[in-house]
């Protein structure tokens, strides 16, 4: 029997849009006052398909000097060899980066317009298994005041959401106030988690490790270098009982994570699908995850993540970052808001992810 087949791919649009913060953000390597969103929208059989990453305007390029061509024409119910034509056709730029962001917005829009072709929402075309999808609130800079950092965590928990992050590692003499403010910003009942995006020594992070999880601190991210996985390893091994090493975000392909797995690295891993290779890309983490036993947990982007984590089996939870959640609020319909306990809900009354972009309020944004 032939396999089915869908309408050709008949135009990928690509577009970047540009939005300032709302105020100097910084983590413990990083300081940034814009967020750039690249948009990708796709058509076949009268129907749309949108996908988007968070990354350079270079990506931009890339999807529409590269890989447009070669999506344009496929089936359009055969994502996966569609991804599989675009992993190809990147060979020689480098996988890691720039590259496997775009695949993963286009990606991301080819699986949304499948699902709209089969008039179904996308968490029934991953074939999902929970109805809804864990969050945590993640912000609080290294940049903010310590008034800013615990009214942002704090406005978190009276929203109904549980589990907040804050970012460390900046300046680490600094670290003991801002963990007080924020411990006593959340109060008893919500679980704290700090990020130091690498940004600590091996002995270092074995300190803070000790003092955070004096503190009743669960989650310890990137508290060295993702890239060394033997200093994730000794971490992972001398943390407190109770504090979970984490990373993985930066992770662009399976080849990764299959790494970091393997090495016992962390004790919940990471994956991003604006920047693995999409919704294709992050089954693979998230398949890798269940056959090592381990949990994976997605990376900020919460709109166009909620369908993904909802078909994940080891799923722990979803990453509601604040400049994500500003932009998706600002610049699209069809949003998903925390419910009671900080879960979000996938759709199921609307096809594909059922989002939809508002080109006119993003115009003032765009890269030109």
């Amino acid at each position: 029997m032939a396999p089915a087949s869908g309408p050709p791919i008949e135009s990928v649009r690509v577009a970047a849009y540009t939005v300032p913060t709302d105020q100097p953000e910084s983590d413990g390597t990083m300081a940034w006052e814009a967020t750039t969103l690249v948009v990708v929208e796709v058509e076949a059989g009268g129907m749309g398909g949108l996908g988007y990453t968070y990354a350079d305007t270079a990506t931009a390029t890339l999807v529409r000097d590269k890989l447009a061509s070669i999506v344009t024409g496929r089936d359009a119910m055969a994502t996966a060899a569609a991804w599989d034509a675009m992993v190809g056709a990147i060979r020689n730029l480098g996988r890691p980066g720039i590259a496997s962001m775009a695949i993963s917005a286009v990606d991301t829009a080819l699986w949304d317009l499948k699902a709209r072709l089969l008039g179904v929402p996308l968490v029934v075309a991953l074939d999902a298994h929970h109805d809804t999808v864990p969050i945590y609130g993640s912000g609080g800079f290294t940049s903010y005041s310590l008034d800013t950092l615990a009214d942002q965590l704090r406005g978190w928990v009276e929203a109904g959401i549980p589990r907040v992050k804050m970012k460390v590692g900046r300046h680490p003499g600094q670290d003991g106030d801002r963990l007080q403010a924020a411990l006593d910003a959340i109060g008893p009942g919500t679980e704290l988690f700090v990020d130091a995006n690498g940004a600590l020594t091996r002995k270092q992070a074995l300190a803070w490790a000790e003092r955070y999880g004096e503190a009743g601190v669960s989650w310890f991210e990137e508290p060295v270098s993702s890239d060394d996985l033997e200093g994730l390893r000794l971490l992972r091994d001398r943390a407190p009982a109770g504090l979970d090493i984490a990373a993985g975000e930066y992770g662009y392909d399976a080849w990764y994570f299959a790494r970091m797995l393997a090495a016992g690295a962390v004790d919940c891993l990471q994956a991003d699908v604006t920047r693995c290779g999409g919704y294709t890309g992050f089954r693979q983490a998230a398949a890798l995850c269940d056959a090592h036993g381990v949990d994976i947990s997605a990376h900020c982007a919460p709109q166009i993540s909620a369908h993904a984590c909802a078909a994940a089996w080891h799923l722990r939870h979803l990453e509601y970052f604040h400049d994500h959640v500003r932009i998706e609020h600002m610049l699209f319909d069809g949003v998903l808001e925390p419910e009671k306990g900080g879960v979000l809900r996938p759709d199921r009354s609307r096809p594909g992810h059922g989002l939809s972009f508002r080109h006119a309020d993003a115009e003032r944004f765009v890269v030109r």
